[in-house]
């Protein structure tokens, strides 16, 4: 029983692994409050 939940457990890891990866978000990528301040500065 363990060695077969165990089994399981690895290949659900690898299918929820595989599926984040296709449904990436768009959101945009975090720009830290420091980062923020230099860029403004720039322009």
């Amino acid at each position: 029983m363990n060695r077969k939940k165990k089994m399981n457990n690895i290949l659900k890891k690898k299918v929820k692994k595989a599926n984040s990866k296709l449904h990436t978000s768009n959101k945009p990528k975090y720009v830290s409050k420091a980062d923020r301040a230099k860029l403004a500065e720039e322009d």
